[in-house]
């Protein structure tokens, strides 16, 4: 059975604490592994929580701030210490190759695995699989910075009782969904769409179109909140999003499960995060991210 689910490997936003290591995600999609802003301690965050280096598929850095990236020297040199069998594909911001350079070659190691450096230059789709559509889009961050968010494709929902209606049962069904009309009858009369699912990862960023487009529909939104609603004025100076902003965002997206994460380490207190996101009016699935956390994408709608 396919797993799909995320696990978070850190929640801090720039300075770490005694329980929250800096920043680090892996999304289990089916077969795939997709690791997203691997801050310090990532290799050892990811032993602690049972992801092996061969899990991972894809490495996608939204900026080069140290606590979304610092972890890349420590991934890169295990995937190819534990000689992972399958290429490996790197996306990150065109305008910080210099960064990942010095990064990928930040001691010295051996290669053995393919890593294959993909840039992230505009918004758009960074690539195609059987599985999904990995796209991506400009934040608002004092360095550049990019989101992702990966679709899956819509597939059809057969309905057994149009189905017998038209008298169509055993091998048949199987029939007319690989040739799309059997005896006279359409595939569209005896199906409907069912939607793909969706999943988002924001990371540093004022409000900007670029957020909305991300969330949009989305059933999984990961989303940072580095600062409590009070402290709106200073999420904007330093590129950030408030629990209610990012809240209000998810609400007007039609999120179905919203993570809230990148904390600030000026608050104790996560469950007051989760107050200002009800206050601004989510309704949805919540969870207030800690590290070691899995947290399974929704089920599809029946």
């Amino acid at each position: 059975m396919s797993v799909r689910e995320l696990v978070v490997l850190g929640t801090a936003s720039q300075v770490p604490t005694r329980h929250r290591n800096h920043n680090g995600y892996v999304l289990r999609w089916d077969g795939e592994g997709l690791l997203f802003d691997p801050g310090e301690g990532t290799q050892r965050q990811m032993l602690r929580a049972g992801v092996a280096a061969h899990d991972l598929n894809r490495i996608c850095v939204t900026h080069f701030h140290g606590d979304h990236s610092l972890g890349l020297a420590g991934v890169i040199q295990r995937i190819n210490l534990d000689r992972v069998p399958h290429e490996v594909t790197a996306h990150y911001p065109e305008s910080g190759q210099r960064f990942f350079d010095r990064l990928r070659y930040a001691t010295a190691y051996r290669e053995t695995v393919r890593l294959t450096e993909a840039p992230v230059a505009a918004d758009g789709v960074l690539a195609r699989t059987p599985s999904y559509t990995l796209e991506t889009a400009r934040l608002s961050h004092p360095v550049e910075s990019f989101g992702y968010r990966l679709v899956e494709p819509d597939g059809r929902r057969m309905l057994p009782e149009r189905l017998a209606a038209h008298g169509i049962e055993g091998p048949d069904i199987g029939r007319i969904q690989r040739e799309g009309a059997l005896g006279g009858v359409t595939l569209d009369e005896v199906s409907e769409t069912r939607r793909g699912q969706r999943f988002a990862f924001v990371m540093d960023t004022r409000l900007c179109d670029g957020v909305h487009a991300l969330a949009d529909g989305c059933d999984l939104l990961v989303i940072e909140s580095t600062f409590l609603d009070e402290d709106e004025r200073l999420a904007a100076e330093h590129g950030h999003l408030t629990a209610g902003q990012a809240a209000r965002v998810a609400r007007d997206a039609g999120v179905r499960h919203l993570v809230l994460t990148h904390f600030s380490q000026r608050y104790g207190d996560p469950a007051v995060f989760e107050q200002q996101a009800r206050a601004a009016g989510f309704t949805g699935g919540l969870t207030v991210a800690s590290d070691l956390l899995r947290v399974p994408v929704p089920p599809r709608h029946p």
